[in-house]
């Protein structure tokens, strides 16, 4: 799973892990410009086409976690280059993201509302039995990729990442690893890979979920678990603060947000991770309104202030619209389904 989970689908299942991946009107998010349906910054009859009004996107977890902390940069750039007038945004955790996720379907027809989502929520559709699937949604946008990190406690008796496998070889079962997402999520496939790259069973892993980096970050700082696994934007603020280290990093290179934090390949373990991040709409929105987004969106990620952004928070551009994003789901959904087969998460 380098650059998103289906690269690395084949090595996955050949390295033989064994276990554990507000009512709204329904009327269209059309931009506000005096009758016409032009997308946001679009155009019709030579007149700009006023910003796109009414819009929301619900974050499936608790707030402070990466979900949350994606959701309210996209608003905020949205809002300031003007793309959109207020875009509110709201959290509606619980169950790995599938309330959100029943919510989002339920809301069938709703043009003004988005959900921000990722890997975590493909897992968790299937481990926690949501009768509402990401197949059911639209596809708007898929965003950035996010490399992992393993960070402990500023206290913590670990001082490196090869003193923490060291005692995680020891004795697995009592070195509790937390993640942010539910099991099948990217927080716990990414210890339970790493487990299987180190020479542990995962099956001897005793993981601790948590709904989201928000609630995660407090269990690192208390030293409720040995580590925590998640994106490494969990923790910027906490690194600079000094309240939390991270050991390493699951990318390829170095993180140039946290250029002192070896990678995991620096330090004798051969294995990468890539977490991603997207925004989907509920079902049979219109045409119309699915352009909106995706116009919107688009013009969001082409501006100066979401590449500062994506610099100041580490984030990889991954940016890919309305059809292009759809396969791509598929193809995420179908990989988790058989990863977590293999895994005897779900039969």
């Amino acid at each position: 799973m380098r650059a998103h989970l289906t690269a690395r689908k084949t090595s996955l299942l050949t390295a033989g892990i064994a276990v554990a991946a507000l009512a709204l009107s329904a009327c269209g998010a059309t931009a506000d410009d005096g009758g016409s349906n032009a997308g946001a910054g679009g155009a019709t009859g030579g007149n700009a086409a006023a910003p796109a009004s009414g819009l929301q996107i619900m974050v499936p977890n608790s707030p402070g976690g990466g979900y949350d902390t994606t959701a309210r940069t996209v608003a905020k750039v949205m809002e300031t280059e003007k793309i959109t007038s207020t875009v509110q945004v709201f959290n509606l955790p619980g169950a790995g993201g599938t309330v959100g996720l029943q919510r989002t379907v339920n809301e069938k027809g709703n043009g003004k509302l988005a959900m921000q989502m990722g890997l975590g929520v493909v897992g968790a559709a299937y481990t926690q039995k949501s009768q509402a699937t990401l197949n059911d949604t639209t596809p708007i946008a898929k965003l950035i990729e996010e490399a992992g990190a393993i960070v402990v406690s500023k206290d913590s008796p670990y001082t490196d990442i090869t003193s923490l496998i060291d005692a995680w070889k020891k004795d697995p079962s009592k070195i509790n690893v937390g993640g942010g997402s539910s099991p099948g999520g990217p927080d716990h496939l990414l210890p339970m890979q790493l487990a299987n790259a180190v020479g542990i069973d995962p099956k001897s892993v005793s993981y601790i979920s948590y709904d989201g980096g928000g609630e995660l970050l407090p269990a690192v700082i208390g030293n409720k678990i040995a580590f925590g696994a998640s994106g490494f934007g969990e923790f910027l603020d906490q690194v600079k603060a000094g309240e939390v280290k991270v050991l390493a990093v699951t990318s390829e290179k170095r993180i140039d947000a946290l250029p002192d934090v070896p990678t995991l390949k620096e330090s004798g373990v051969d294995f990468l991770f890539t977490n991603w991040r997207g925004i989907v709409a509920p079902p049979e929105i219109s045409d119309a309104d699915q352009a909106v987004w995706v116009a919107a969106l688009t013009k969001m990620h082409d501006s100066q202030a979401w590449k500062d952004e994506m610099e100041k928070r580490g984030w990889t551009d991954a940016f890919i619209t309305g059809d292009e994003f759809g396969t791509f789901l598929k193809d995420q959904d179908a990989a988790v389904a058989e990863i977590l087969t293999n895994l005897g998460l779900v039969s």
